[in-house]
């Protein structure tokens, strides 16, 4: 997994409540397990119409959003099923952090384990970074300080301490348990010493 440290990057205002993981990532792109090329379905129904023509409206096809690496959006960001192809989709694209008031919680915690970082703001600063973002202009996300500058305005937000942890570290479930090889090793040495006859081949 990738680490997040510091991200600076153009923010993609995407003022919509309830943005649900089918509309994320509809339910025909989760035939895969890869979690790559899942970018072309990232919010789909709302990029192109029914016949697949681009929605040249949608924030995500308008410069410089197209290369957009963070997301800013309102109440209840990834409610609905509990897809893990929402938060592959996302990052696929290149959205590495999620702005909004609330989240889903098992949206919330897939980010965290995918490489995204999902930050709760209060309501009135949510707003202000919507509209900064309609600028175009970068904004940056410290991890490290739990920070986010906006020209000229700067939010501290809140972030569990583990899952802090993991990101800088880019430690996904797997890096997480290889930290911990040594002793694993060892477990498994004591193990063939007590129990030898579940270490014989059959």
């Amino acid at each position: 997994m990738q680490k997040f440290s510091i991200l600076s990057g153009i923010a993609a205002p995407l003022a919509i409540e309830n943005i649900d993981t089918d509309m994320i990532i509809p339910k025909q792109f989760l035939t895969t397990i890869k979690r790559t090329g899942l970018k072309e379905g990232l919010f789909f129904e709302m990029r192109y119409d029914v016949n697949g023509t681009i929605n040249p409206d949608f924030i995500l096809h308008k410069e410089p959003y197209t290369k957009a690496e963070i997301l800013v959006a309102r109440d209840n960001f990834g409610c609905g099923s509990s897809r893990e192809h929402a938060p592959w989709a996302l990052l696929d694209f290149g959205i590495r952090c999620i702005i909004a008031p609330s989240f889903a919680d098992i949206f919330y915690n897939n980010s965290f384990k995918n490489g995204i970082l999902p930050i709760v703001l209060p309501k009135e600063q949510v707003e202000q970074l919507l509209q900064f973002a309609q600028s175009g202009n970068n904004i940056e996300v410290n991890l490290e300080k739990q920070t986010i500058t906006a020209g000229n305005h700067s939010f501290e937000f809140s972030v569990d301490s583990f899952r802090k942890h993991c990101l800088l570290n880019g430690l996904d479930d797997i890096g997480l348990t290889m930290e911990k090889l040594g002793d694993i090793d060892n477990f498994e040495q004591k193990q063939q010493q007590v129990t030898p006859w579940l270490f014989k081949a059959a």
